[in-house]
């Protein structure tokens, strides 16, 4: 059985599948979708897109965000499907029994490691549940970290540039 870097479920409109990327060497990926392994080479455009490109084949995705976190349309050349991601954040907050926005959680941070790309608060800061706070680029994708209570930017525990560990605080509110 192959070790995954990364496992995420993802829902496309009523179908869930559980995506497991097994290995990354630059933008080629092999991905277990379910029980399918797929050899893909994978780019996200300067425009946004996304180019995929399996088995000779190139597929183009754009996906748009909605307003719930993790919640995208993705438009290809014939089909949009509603997509949602379900990552260890979400199932985090979905098992705690509340969505990201719903949680009374005081403190963000990122399931996964990552690269704290950006820092739109500072300590002292008033902050509204919502609002993001934080940037972080995890696997080629980029993440807004948001608040889930109105107070204050109690404590910044990282720099843009860090390199964070998976369950790391980031950010404590008060």
């Amino acid at each position: 059985m192959e070790n995954s870097i990364m496992s995420i479920e993802i829902k496309l409109n009523d179908r869930f599948a559980l995506v497991e990327i097994v290995r990354q060497e630059g933008n080629l990926l092999q991905v277990k979708v379910d029980d399918k392994i797929y050899n893909v080479d994978l780019m996200h455009t300067a425009d946004g897109t996304f180019s995929i490109i399996e088995e000779g084949h190139s597929y183009n995705i754009e996906l748009l965000t909605l307003e719930q976190p993790k919640k995208y349309i993705a438009y290809t050349l014939y089909n949009t499907y509603d997509v949602e991601i379900i990552d260890a954040e979400t199932r985090y907050l979905i098992n705690r029994g509340g969505s990201g926005l719903e949680s009374s959680e005081k403190n963000i941070f990122s399931p996964m490691p990552g690269k704290i790309v950006k820092i739109l608060v500072s300590e002292g800061d008033p902050i509204q549940k919502g609002d993001t706070a934080v940037i972080i680029s995890a696997m080629k994708m980029e993440s807004e970290y948001k608040a889930a209570i109105d107070g204050i930017v109690k404590k910044i525990n990282v720099s843009e540039g860090d390199t964070i560990e998976g369950n790391q605080i980031l950010i404590e509110i008060e």
